[in-house]
């Protein structure tokens, strides 16, 4: 077995680069709030924590704390589970390495990201960063530092999504700017050079190469003292009809 740092993104619908964030991909934006289909995932994803009691971090996308609905779910799963720790997952869920290079607004919005996160989850609050979508770039490495991020959790290190990593498309550059600006790296799991995490594990194939990596995993730990990190979708405990579960062995 290998120690894992378990983590969760908070993306709804509405935050995914098809509706919004991307400059060529996003078609508009299909809902406002908090969507049925992420209301459902919310009630099925503490229901498994329950269950579990496992110890995770939520990187969370500050804006989501506008609407009332989900707010108050993490406020009550976070009273309830204090185990579980907030990092950032920006402001909004913009695809900042897909854009031309803009460190003032980058800054801009983490800064904001991170103040609101922080007084909204208290001693919950981690200054841990991941990417939107994990779009991440060289460039945006010393800005994430400057706005006072000590770790992030954005590479995808497969060649399958190299294209997230900016205009060079190479992930070792991104993780040379990332250390050259003094953070701490924790980048997701792959196996055979194929991503596992995230939409990999729903996607026919990539889902079986997902499967057997997770199935190794163990202890749940702090990501100091992981070998590998992890991710799902609270959105994805809205499959199967609410039996949707990473594939971790657990329960």
């Amino acid at each position: 077995m290998q120690s894992v740092w378990l983590t969760v993104d908070s993306d709804d619908i509405r935050h995914i680069p098809t509706s919004q964030g991307h400059p060529t991909r996003s078609k508009g934006v299909p809902h406002e709030g908090t969507s049925p289909e992420m209301a459902t995932a919310m009630k099925y994803f503490r229901e498994w924590l329950d269950k579990t009691q496992v110890s995770l971090t939520i990187f969370v996308i500050a804006d989501q704390l506008d609407d009332s609905q989900f707010s108050e779910w993490l406020r009550e799963l976070l009273d309830a589970h204090p185990q579980v720790t907030i990092g950032c997952h920006g402001l909004t869920h913009r695809c900042w390495s897909a854009y031309p290079e803009d460190s003032d607004a980058l800054l801009k919005a983490l800064v904001e990201a991170d103040v609101r996160l922080h007084d909204f989850a208290g001693k919950a609050w981690r200054p841990w960063f991941r990417a939107p979508a994990g779009y991440i770039a060289p460039w945006m490495a010393p800005v994430i530092a400057k706005a006072g991020f000590e770790l992030d959790s954005s590479v995808n290190p497969s060649w399958l999504v190299r294209k997230k990593a900016g205009p060079w498309k190479d992930w070792k550059a991104v993780q040379k700017a990332l250390k050259d600006s003094g953070l701490v790296s924790r980048p997701w799991l792959c196996r055979l050079s194929l991503p596992t995490c995230g939409p990999a594990l729903s996607i026919p194939f990539l889902s079986w190469n997902a499967r057997r990596a997770w199935s190794k995993l163990g202890p749940f730990v702090l990501p100091d003292e992981a070998e590998h990190t992890v991710y799902w979708h609270i959105l994805d405990h809205g499959k199967k009809n609410g039996r949707w579960k990473p594939p971790l062995m657990i329960d």
